[in-house]
C-alpha cells in the first residue's frame, strides 16, 4: 500500500561550510557509506519500490551518479585482479529500487515543506507515502521507515504518522514537539517548532520519518509560511491533526542526528560502534 518514499536533502546545509560547497551533506560518510544510503537501506526494508530524492542543483549530479553509476573500470580492474568481492557494495547500491533526483522548486520559500511540495506530482496518485529527512539516522535492527509504514498498514482510516522519541527538557526547543490527544496515548491533537522548554508540551521530539496520505497537501501551502518566515512541515502536520487522524510513533532504536558537524561526529561513531569497530582504539585521550 506504501509504495514511494521522498527523502529531502535541498538546504544549503550551511554549518556544514566549505565543505558543503560541494559535497550534499547526507553524502557525508558513515562507514564506507553515505548518511543517504542508510535511509534507502530503511526504505528498502519498509518494501519501498520507488524513491524521489530531493536535492539542490548541485547535489543531483552527485547523488544521480552515485546511486547509477556502475563504474565498469573499477569493476574490470578489480576482476582482472581477482578482487571481485570487493565490487560487491557497488551492485547492492545498483540494486536499489529506482531512485528519481529532482531539484527543489526554487520559486517555494526557504523551509522543510519546500521539498515535499517540490515533489506532490510523484505521489498524488498514492494511497500513502513516507517522507524522510536526509539528516536523521536510526540505529537499530528495525527500519524506523518500515515501523511507520506498519502503523498505517494496521490502520489506513489515519491520514498521517509521525515518528518520536524522547529528548531531555534542555533538547526539546531544537525539534518539534507533540501534544496528544485528551485521553489519548497515540492520536497528535498539536505540533509545535522549536518551543522554548518552559512553552513545550512534552519531551517528545519528533524526527524526519513521516508517513502521509494526500491530505497533507491541503493543509501545505506556499502561502503558510510560520517560525522565520519559512514553511515547515510541522505547520501543515498541525492543522492536518485538527481534522484528521495522525498517530504517533514511538520509534524503537537509536535516533541521531547528523544536523551539524558535532552531532554527525557523535553519530558517525555511534554507527561505527554498531558494527563492532572502535574507532576511538589507540587514540590518545
Amino acid at each position: 500500500m506504501v509504495r514511494k518514499a521522498i527523502i529531502t536533502d535541498a538546504g544549503f546545509a550551511s554549518r556544514y561550510l566549505p565543505i558543503t560547497k560541494t559535497i550534499p551533506k547526507a553524502m557525508l560518510p558513515m562507514g564506507n557509506k553515505p548518511i543517504i544510503q542508510l535511509i534507502v537501506e530503511e526504505c528498502v526494508q519498509a518494501d519501498i519500490e520507488e524513491i524521489i530524492l530531493v536535492a539542490t542543483p548541485e547535489g543531483k549530479p552527485i547523488y544521480e551518479d552515485y546511486f547509477n553509476n556502475s563504474a565498469n573500470r573499477i569493476r574490470k580492474q578489480l576482476a582482472s585482479q581477482g578482487k571481485e568481492e570487493r565490487y560487491k557494495p557497488v551492485q547492492e547500491v545498483l540494486d536499489f529500487p529506482k531512485i528519481e533526483v529532482i531539484t527543489q522548486d526554487v520559486k517555494l520559500p526557504y523551509g522543510n515543506g519546500a521539498p515535499l511540495l517540490s515533489a506532490k506530482d510523484f505521489v498524488m496518485q498514492e494511497e500513502a507515502f513516507l517522507y524522510i529527512y536526509g539528516d536523521d539516522i536510526v540505529l537499530g535492527d528495525v527500519s524506523a521507515a518500515k515501523v511507520v509504514v506498519d502503523e498505517y498498514e494496521k490502520d489506513t482510516s489515519i491520514d498521517g504518522a509521525i515518528a518520536v522519541q524522547q529528548v531531555t527538557s534542555e533538547e526539546i526547543n531544537r525539534y518539534s514537539n507533540v501534544k496528544f490527544k485528551e485521553g489519548s496515548t497515540e492520536f497528535l491533537d498539536r505540533i509545535i517548532e522549536k518551543p522554548e522548554p518552559d512553552k513545550a508540551f512534552s519531551n517528545l521530539a519528533t524526527f524526519g520519518r513521516y508517513l502521509f496520505t494526500n491530505r497533507i497537501f491541503d493543509f501545505l501551502r506556499p502561502d503558510d509560511t510560520g517560525k522565520d518566515g519559512e514553511l515547515w512541515t510541522t505547520d501543515a502536520i498541525d492543522r492536518l491533526a485538527a481534522e484528521s487522524k495522525v498517530r504517533v510513533v514511538n520509534v524503537p532504536g537509536k535516533w541521531m542526528t547528523t544536523g551539524d558537524p558535532d552531532t554527525y561526529i557523535k553519530a558517525h561513531l555511534a554507527y561505527l560502534k554498531s558494527k563492532g569497530v572502535d574507532a576511538c582504539k589507540g587514540c590518545d585521550d
